[in-house]
């Protein structure tokens, strides 16, 4: 087929509408080049449960069958399923799921042996470059002799060091809604909660890749309406949504209230600090709220800020030997997990933390909830450039102000800070904003959205 790769190959990932913008025959193509820019000569795949994903993940396989690397394939799994056989295995892996997008899309996440990230910077330009000269005519024959094909099934294996990690034996009885919106925490979660002193009531976990209840993200706050309704109806103790691919989970307590992500990093940052003599590094992208460095600090740690991205995050996790990390967006990273984000082990420490206590869950992440935020909201705006120019014209040169430009624009205040970023791939600007109290918060977001929208 003839595709255009640089609609595909993201900076992450690749990700597109199936067949329109790739297939199969493309696939097999990407699996030839993954395992010629990483040099691996055995790899582990796996995929979730859209209706591409097999053909797909079977494409790429034989593609790196065929250059004499065996393929071990784990067949249904979650994203950081996939990361627990690439770091349990040592081996290079690939995973076939676009995680929350509509049914009609499919992607490839890849990583290196232990889980390391295959992005832009670290062979995915070069995997593109590749492909892209074999579209015409084919990759080329290889003289080596053809890999094997194996099945292999992980799932009791990945719930195993999950749950080594966290000690849930003797927590009281807690009753949890989990959404896993038809993707795949429908697989997961059974096993992983098999045998915990949890009632679990489960939501739409039938693996179905085209979505029919709701879309599986659940930062959109119309895909939590279901599962915050239900865990009042239930007088659950908590509710727990997962995306598509089950790497992200995102908290309702008791009352069906959202939990902050930042709350989240804050508590799970404590305890992981805790485990650890309360020393370590913990890292969080620089649109997490002002409580995460704080509780950090508290608990003895050292925050250290980064970029937004999950590159970003996991080098950074290399790099500093950070024993945990997390992002606004609900993604939670681990050192104990290969530096690799894990929704359902964030969950774990979750349930953990809510057990290990007799409160409820909104007074517990009280502590780590302590002001007032905005979300991220975008603004559709012509010229990016010129806003955010707009924007550091408006408050430069202040004394009470300070102004960075790690990530888009950050700026800072005694009692308040905003950021404004681009978006990589539409013409977008995002805002996060945050203040010690709600008025103060609305004045600030509004005096900045007044700006970007000229």
């Amino acid at each position: 087929m003839t595709a255009d790769l640089s609609q595909l190959v993201k900076a992450y990932d690749v990700r597109g509408v199936v067949p329109d913008q790739w297939d199969e025959t493309l696939a097999e193509l990407f699996g030839a080049a993954f395992v010629q820019v990483t040099g691996a000569d055995a790899i582990v795949t796996g995929h979730d449960m859209r209706p591409s994903s097999p053909g797909l993940s079977r494409a790429f396989a034989r593609g790196a069958a065929a250059r004499g690397v065996d393929v071990t394939e784990i067949g249904l799994c979650s994203t950081d399923q996939l990361y627990y056989a690439s770091g349990a295995f040592g081996l290079a892996g690939a995973m076939f799921t676009a995680s929350h997008n509509p049914a009609q899309y499919n992607g490839i996440k890849m990583c290196r042996p232990g889980a390391a990230p295959v992005g832009q910077d670290t062979g995915l330009s070069e995997i593109r470059e590749l492909v892209e000269s074999w579209m015409d005519s084919g990759a080329p024959t290889s003289d080596a002799t053809p890999g094997t094909i194996t099945q292999r099934d992980t799932l009791e294996d990945y719930s195993a060091h999950l749950r080594g990690l966290v000690d849930l034996t003797s927590v009281r009885p807690l009753k949890v809604v989990v959404d896993a919106g038809n993707g795949m925490g429908g697989h997961t979660v059974p096993t992983v909660f098999a045998g915990l002193p949890l009632t679990l009531v489960p939501m739409y976990f039938e693996l179905d890749g085209t979505f029919p209840n709701h879309e599986a993200n659940p930062l959109d706050p119309a895909n939590i309406v279901d599962l915050q309704k239900r865990v009042r109806e239930e007088d659950a103790d908590l509710g727990i949504a997962f995306d598509g691919d089950a790497d992200r989970c995102f908290v309702v307590d008791e009352r069906g209230e959202p939990v902050s992500p930042s709350a989240i990093t804050a508590l799970v940052a404590a305890r992981e600090l805790a485990r650890n003599g309360g020393k370590g590094t913990v890292i969080h992208n620089l649109i997490t709220s002002w409580s995460v460095p704080e509780v950090v600090r508290e608990n003895g740690g050292t925050p250290v800020r980064t970029r937004v991205g999950h590159s970003f995050i996991k080098a950074e996790m290399a790099t500093s030997g950070a024993i945990f990390g997390g992002e606004h967006s609900a993604h939670y990273y681990f050192k104990d997990f290969w530096n690799a984000d894990t929704g359902m082990l964030a969950a774990l420490h979750v349930l953990a933390a809510l057990g290990g206590q007799e409160g409820t869950l909104s007074a517990l992440v009280a502590q780590y909830d302590r002001y007032a935020g905005s979300g991220e909201i975008n603004s559709t705006v012509d010229d990016q450039a010129g806003r955010l120019a707009a924007i550091k014209a408006a408050y430069e040169g202040r004394e009470d102000i300070t102004l960075d430009e790690l990530d888009g624009l950050t700026v800072t205040a005694t009692d308040w800070w905003f950021n404004v970023r681009p978006s990589n791939t539409e013409p977008l600007l995002r805002l996060n904003a945050e203040a010690r109290d709600e008025p103060t918060m609305v004045k600030v977001r509004d005096e900045a959205l007044a700006i970007i929208r000229g």
